[in-house]
């Protein structure tokens, strides 16, 4: 059945305790978002100062995340997990306390923001690479759908409804405190996740205690890590990427399209909102959630089927297509209409990240996953700042209705060109997956 199929993975008790803790984590991130909005503006700050604050938060995570893919292949994702929450446990804390006492300023937030920005670029590339290490192959297609079904859930509207609940009937330093209790149960939770297998030294034959396949023709042959440099270990991951045509053409999609997508959704739909719709923050705020409800929606039903033979092309054709709909944002007046297009965004978004996610996992050997992780994520920040940027300056030179429709036009058509590029349709077929997933089964019973 479809829905144990999205289950499956909660059979495992390393899956139960990491998910467990990751929920508590991104509600308290949730929270944090909130909270940390109200403390800067209780505190006197304006628009640029809490600018600075969240700044402060992107440029940890942008500066240290190849650092923090390099880690996840260096030392046993268990312990970095653990040192990552505990990290953030302090720092919440840490700012709690000043403001119950009285004593916040604003650089406070700044340096518990960047410092929080720092430990998410060591979290998701030992989280991305600890999942292969604690479920067998079938099951990873599950795990990533049921994250990215938490996560908008999550983090996008229950955290920031609570600490918007709790800011307003208490204060803003009453929320952070909730922040600060959700990193402690967190922690602890984590620190139930079994200590043998997962500090156990990474082995890139066999990809850790269930063993996972790399693929006909790929690289699979680490047998432990020698002591290295970061440049050189960072090469490496380059190296891998760059020789590697599906993930490189994937890479470089995402690149663009985050460059031509972000800025306009972020900057330009609240004036969509305003000039078309005739709407206000509110209008916005519910787009955004239509957006998180899609995205939801989509992982989980990627989470409850197999993963599809032609994955590949289904992940290109899921981002290439869920774009057009964006095409005509600039055009609509309805309300319902923009709320569709945004509902398919956030859907089929999820349904190639929820392949993604996996293919990477699948695919990529297990001594480069944390690397390959970390690079994905980088090209990812890397540009969406700029798009940000650029997207204010463009709508004065360009009107918004011609801005939707690039992005909504560009991004199918270079979904079809890394498509064709990378020759995915073959290499789909020369790499199937399902058939692994029996090869390994088979191989486990003979064991």
């Amino acid at each position: 059945m479809p829905t144990l199929q999205a289950l499956r993975p909660f059979a495992h008790r390393e899956y139960r305790v990491l998910i467990a803790a990751l929920a508590i984590s991104i509600f308290g991130s949730g929270m944090w978002a909130v909270a940390m909005v109200y403390q800067v503006i209780h505190l006197g700050g304006g628009p640029l100062e809490l600018s600075l604050v969240a700044t402060a938060g992107s440029i940890g995570l942008v500066a240290f995340v190849l650092a923090g893919g390099i880690a996840a292949d260096r030392v046993p994702q268990r312990l970095l997990i653990i040192a990552v929450e505990g990290a953030n446990l302090a720092v919440i804390a840490a700012i709690s306390g000043l403001a119950m006492a009285g004593w916040l300023q604003l650089w406070h937030l700044a340096v518990g923001s960047f410092v929080l920005g720092v430990g998410a670029a060591f979290f998701f590339p030992a989280y991305s690479a600890i999942l292969p290490r604690i479920l067998p192959p079938e099951d990873l297609l599950a795990a990533n759908g049921m994250e990215g079904t938490m996560r908008p859930i999550l983090q996008q509207a229950a955290g920031p409804a609570v600490a918007g609940v709790v800011v307003a009937a208490l204060s803003p330093s009453h929320a952070v405190t909730g922040v600060a209790t959700c990193h402690l149960l967190a922690f602890i939770v984590l620190n139930f996740l079994g200590r043998h297998a997962l500090d156990a030294p990474h082995n890139g034959a066999d990809g850790g205690a269930h063993g996972r396949s790399t693929g006909a023709g790929e690289d699979a042959g680490a047998t432990g890590h020698a002591k290295t440099s970061f440049f050189h270990d960072l090469r490496e991951g380059i190296s891998y990427t760059i020789r590697t045509p599906w993930l490189l053409w994937t890479l470089l999609w995402a690149c663009v399209s985050v460059l031509f997508l972000i800025g306009p959704i972020e900057v330009l739909m609240p004036f969509v909102v305003r000039d078309q719709l005739g709407g206000d923050s509110r209008m916005f705020g519910f787009l955004l959630a239509v957006m998180g409800v899609g995205g939801a929606v989509g992982s989980l039903v990627t989470a409850s089927l197999k993963l599809p033979r032609r994955y590949l092309t289904v992940m290109m054709v899921s981002w290439g297509a869920g774009s057009l709909p964006l095409a005509a944002v600039g055009f609509l007046d309805s309300f319902w209409t923009v709320a569709a297009a945004m509902f398919v965004w956030g859907a089929t978004g999820s349904v190639g990240m929820v392949i993604w996610g996996t293919l990477l996992q699948r695919r990529v050997p297990s001594h480069l996953l944390g690397r390959v992780s970390s690079l994905d994520f980088f090209v990812s920040l890397a540009l969406m700042p700029i798009s940000m940027a650029l997207a204010g300056p463009a709508a004065e030179v360009f009107p918004i209705w011609a801005i939707f429709l690039a992005a909504g036009v560009v991004c199918p058509a270079l979904a079809v060109i890394a498509m064709i590029a990378a020759r995915m349709p073959a290499d789909e077929l020369a790499h199937p997956l399902d058939r692994q997933v029996e090869v390994e089964r088979t191989t486990a019973a003979g064991d």
